[in-house]
């Protein structure tokens, strides 16, 4: 089981619901397709800050990593990134995933309980 969550760059929703219409509308038109686009300068930062925190899963010899897949910028596709995580870290590293976003600029919405974050 995973948990999974979407960040991407724009203005912040006026709330939950147009946060996961929105959502959808990006899934679709940079994930649902099979063009994959180079991930965005702030995408590909928020990435790296991740990644300064766990290893990514393609260099996580010690097993500490709460990524589902490797390598993480892999997920990303122009101005969003769709990630899952690994369940049993899935809170504390998407609490520290949203706080990372809201440091950027960025928004963060959580599908499964379709709401903004942090």
């Amino acid at each position: 089981m995973s948990y999974d969550l979407a960040v991407w760059e724009g203005e912040r929703p006026a709330g939950d619901k147009t946060a996961g219409e929105l959502f959808n509308r990006l899934y679709e038109q940079y994930v649902g397709t099979s063009t994959n686009q180079p991930p965005t300068a702030v995408i590909t930062r928020y990435v790296a800050l991740l990644l300064e925190r766990w290893p990514d899963l393609t260099e996580d010899e010690d097993e500490i990593s709460p990524w589902s897949t490797g390598p993480l910028i892999g997920e990303a596709s122009g101005p969003l990134i769709y990630f899952p995580m690994v369940w049993s870290m899935a809170a504390t590293a998407s609490a520290y995933a949203a706080e990372t976003a809201a440091s950027l600029g960025l928004v963060c919405y959580d599908p499964q309980a379709k709401r903004l974050r942090p």
